[in-house]
């Protein structure tokens, strides 16, 4: 693993939020936070999507997804946090993809956790104590998939991508060959999500038939 630290890689004006005489911790939280609503998921990019989603795009909707989970025992608030802690670290590290041939899953592990423990500990931890301990907790939460809630949170992770993966389908008339996204069709495994996933294939197979004939 490399000695990456993600306090190198803050733009100078965050920098400086943070290195003032009084810090304004929060106000540089805030502002790496803006990264994620900039950052273009990567997987679009490299198949040539036009103006294609942000992290945060993704993010927003699985945390809406998960407020209407309805299946039982499962604490939908417990999986909206989880899914707005999961990709936060992105802001800093970026969106690196299974694909990416100079870091791999190990490497990215070790930025990510680096970055949400800088985020958490130095940022959050001296405004509310409390948060940063609860989104640090979530983070792992995902990681490591130790609740029902993170089991389902990783399995809306990948079903919002299907989605949007037949919207832009759909944007470009069914001539974008998208298909090595469904790939992890058979890695949801929770049943409410399972069901969904069924439904947005039926919708698909639909379409795609439509536009062939």
């Amino acid at each position: 693993m490399s000695n990456w630290k993600p306090q190198e890689h803050l733009p100078k004006e965050i920098k400086d939020l943070i290195e003032r005489p009084t810090p304004n911790y929060t106000l540089a939280l805030f502002d790496i936070l803006h990264k994620l609503k900039l950052q273009r998921r990567t997987g679009w990019i490299n198949n040539g999507i036009e103006n294609p989603e942000s992290i945060s795009d993704h993010m927003y909707r699985m945390s809406i997804m998960s407020w209407i989970l309805n299946s039982e025992g499962i604490d939908s608030s417990r999986c909206m946090k989880i899914s707005l802690a999961h990709d936060m670290a992105e802001a800093i590290v970026g969106d690196i993809t299974p694909f990416d041939e100079k870091i791999d899953k190990i490497e990215k592990h070790h930025r990510e956790l680096a970055t949400i423990e800088y985020l958490t500990e130095m940022l959050i931890k001296p405004y509310n104590e409390a948060a940063a301990a609860d989104i640090l907790k979530a983070w792992h939460e995902y990681e490591d998939q130790t609740s029902m809630e993170a089991k389902y949170v990783k399995d809306l992770d990948k079903f919002e991508m299907l989605v949007q993966c037949f919207e832009y389908e759909r944007i470009y008339k069914g001539k974008k060959n998208l298909s090595q996204f469904y790939g992890c069709i058979n890695e949801i495994t929770t049943d409410e999500v399972s069901k969904w996933t069924h439904d947005l294939m039926n919708e698909r197979k639909e379409y795609l038939k439509s536009v062939s004939d």
